[in-house]
């Protein structure tokens, strides 16, 4: 039985590498895996394969905490995304970002585990958790207790208010605003038309500044970057 190892986030972080770089590692990457798979080689597979893992479990990481906000849920996420990833990577077109590929699986898996989910429990509360705490365990260089704090509430209204819009204006925000994919990379993500994604974003982005008008950091003064 094919296994493919996944462990959860860690003190360690890819570096950043420049975005047509990246493309090339992973096709290369992807590549490999797929001869190992057609040559039968299953456990050289799997190890080139962890290599696909480690440069994108963080980013898979934090897309699926936008959707579950509970650790076990998202680790549980991520590993189930990767499995897929690795069992459909033979009908992997190479042309394609691989990054893009991981993301819709990613996201697909999330929604599905949503829906599982209002069906299955719906007396059941989430587990709060600061996105951080998920995604970068072991931090240095801690901010004060006044900045964390802030920091904390601030993350928790927009966790929050993300989370009440539909299902599709919150994978568009998701995707474009703490991802930053491009709208071309969104609509091949979900399946939907540019102009539909646009929509969607300015949609979502409205009802977030009503949701968040109270919000003093939500509309900084002139010349200062904001947040959505």
């Amino acid at each position: 039985m094919t296994r493919v190892v996944y462990k959860p986030m860690s003190a360690s972080v890819q570096p950043q590498l420049d975005p047509s770089e990246g493309a090339l590692i992973d096709r290369r990457l992807a590549s490999d895996v797929k001869a190992l798979i057609a040559a039968c080689d299953q456990t050289g597979a799997c190890e080139r394969f962890e290599e696909l893992v480690k440069r994108h479990q963080r980013r898979a990481t934090r897309i699926a905490y936008y959707y579950l906000r509970n650790a076990a849920d998202v680790d549980e996420a991520v590993q189930d995304a990767f499995l897929k990833a690795f069992v459909h990577l033979p009908s992997f077109r190479e042309e394609l970002l691989f990054e893009l590929w991981l993301t819709k699986i990613v996201v697909n898996g999330c929604l599905d585990r949503l829906k599982a989910k209002k069906r299955r429990d719906r007396w059941m509360i989430p587990m709060e958790e600061n996105e951080h705490e998920i995604v970068d365990r072991y931090r240095s260089g801690e901010p004060s207790p006044e900045k964390t704090l802030l920091s904390k509430e601030r993350s928790t209204q927009l966790r929050t208010a993300v989370n009440q819009l539909p299902d599709r204006q919150r994978a568009v925000v998701v995707l474009s605003r703490f991802q930053g994919h491009t709208t071309g990379e969104i609509s091949q993500v979900l399946g939907l038309s540019e102009a539909t994604v646009r929509v969607h974003l300015f949609r979502a982005i409205r009802s977030l500044r009503k949701l968040l008008t109270s919000q003093a950091w939500l509309n900084p003064s002139p010349g200062a970057p904001r947040t959505l």
